[in-house]
């Protein structure tokens, strides 16, 4: 018989507790932010153009569908700029952008 004492299942044991941790790095901030997004403007998001952390959190640039037309180049984009606090909850959100899908940046 093989000695197992040591040897760690990764369950946790019974005496550990549970709590929040804070955001695990962009990719969780940026994943917070569409989600927290979506639900509040009801768009759906198309994507992400920046993540960077700030003292108390992350701010996350989103690309949102506001008005979606045919042909599809003609739709209507917007960028914006969600502030989330270290978890992930978000603070608050504004409009920093609206553009046609296809558009140059200027």
């Amino acid at each position: 018989m093989a000695d197992h004492s040591g040897v760690r299942t990764g369950r946790p044991s019974a005496g550990s507790k549970r709590r929040t941790a804070p955001a695990k790095g962009p990719e969780h901030a940026a994943r917070a932010a569409c989600e927290s997004l979506e639900r509040l403007i009801d768009h759906p998001t198309e994507g992400v153009s920046a993540v960077s952390r700030s003292d108390d959190g992350w701010c996350v640039v989103v690309d949102v569908l506001e008005v979606a037309r045919i042909p599809d180049t003609t739709s209507l984009l917007a960028s914006y700029e969600v502030q989330l606090d270290q978890r992930g909850d978000l603070l608050e959100y504004r409009r920093v952008r609206r553009y046609r899908r296809g558009a140059a940046d200027e």
